[in-house]
């Protein structure tokens, strides 16, 4: 998947992983994943439970920023992105695992990333324009509902609120700032550990259609 400015390129954890390894903490503030101290660390805190094991309801890529270098090497990695919660039965998926690495942030990355995962959920098959895609008929954002940022750029690209799911994650204090700034009740299971509420985005097929694409 690539346009004129940016490659998405399928993750390998052996070539990839590495390009997240001290990355500030602050791009994990409103994640529920990272940082990562090692590749081991990667792999065991994210690319097993979250990718490998998920099967075809998980997907990753690397993205690489082609206008800093043709190749895809530390110069060019720009961040990942992916799929993920997808159903073939449903035909719909979500945008996630979304990490654009400080020196590419405020640039063309997200917006040209995003915008090719949207064409691949969301074209047909046999795409007249002939760029092929899966045929989804619901594409999926969240965000915890403190990330205006997060927000901000899924509406640009035409993603519609859909509403606020309450209480939709637990957190740990590895993402205290995702906080849904409630209390809790007493005897909570686990007390220890903050919610999340999220909002839910959408764009559909009929949204595509009619110009959103």
């Amino acid at each position: 998947l690539e346009t004129e400015r940016v490659r998405l390129v399928p993750f390998d954890v052996l070539k990839h992983a590495h390009h997240f390894i001290g990355t500030p903490d602050s791009l994990y503030d409103y994640l529920p994943l990272g940082p990562w101290q090692d590749v081991e660390h990667f792999k065991t805190q994210f690319w097993f439970p979250r990718v490998e094991t998920q099967g075809d309801g998980a997907a990753l890529w690397a993205i690489f920023d082609k206008t800093r270098s043709e190749r895809d090497d530390a110069s060019s990695c720009a961040g990942m992105i992916g799929y993920l919660n997808t159903s073939f039965l449903d035909l719909c998926t979500e945008i996630g695992f979304v990490i654009i690495l400080p020196a590419f942030q405020r640039t063309h990355v997200t917006t040209n990333a995003v915008g090719l995962l949207m064409q691949y959920a969301l074209n047909l098959p046999n795409d007249p324009q002939g760029r092929p895609g899966l045929g989804f008929r619901r594409l999926v954002w969240q965000a915890t509902t403190g990330n205006n940022r997060s927000i901000a750029a899924a509406k640009r690209m035409g993603f519609q609120v859909e509403g606020t799911s309450r209480w939709q994650r637990v957190l740990d204090d590895l993402n205290a700032k995702a906080w849904n700034g409630k209390g809790l009740r007493e005897g909570d299971v686990r007390s220890s550990c903050l919610g999340r509420d999220s909002v839910i985005l959408s764009v559909c097929w009929d949204d595509w259609e009619e110009g959103v694409r």
